[in-house]
């Protein structure tokens, strides 16, 4: 069964993460130069106090206008959001983000933040694990002759 340690290992090792004061003029050059959907925020020990999604700055625009642009972080994020741990199977993963309609989740080893996971990656890892079941039955009905 494939979990969050598993997908996190496909991914690059870098975390983009901003601090509580950037600006959201700041965060939203960082999420197209880096082409993600969120950011999570993090103070100054690394400590994770929120994550920041386009939706969010999205429907900031809609309600503050350009005004949004000079807000902070902090301002927008989602705080104390549901997290994972690099045991969660994708299955369980798949549920958390599902139930709670959002597309990012961070993953959480002793309480440090060591990745995050996406909707992408969770479909991508759900997909190679019924791939690989499809095989093994196959194997299993063929008696491994294909």
């Amino acid at each position: 069964m494939t979990t969050m340690a598993a997908l996190l290992k496909r991914k690059p090792a870098a975390l983009i993460s901003v601090s509580p004061d950037t600006k959201i003029r700041d965060v939203v050059v960082v999420l197209a130069e880096k082409r993600i959907g969120a950011v999570v925020v993090q103070s100054s020990d690394n400590d994770l106090l929120g994550i920041l999604s386009e939706r969010d700055v999205v429907r900031s625009l809609a309600a503050n206008g350009t005004g949004t642009v000079d807000m902070l972080a902090s301002q927008l994020m989602t705080r104390a959001p549901t997290t994972a741990t690099p045991a969660t199977s994708i299955f369980e993963a798949e549920t958390l983000m599902t139930e709670g309609r959002f597309r990012h989740l961070p993953i959480v080893d002793g309480g440090k933040l060591i990745g995050v996971v996406s909707i992408g990656d969770v479909v991508a890892g759900l997909m190679d694990e019924q791939a690989q079941e499809v095989r093994s039955l196959r194997d299993y009905v063929t008696g491994g002759a294909v």
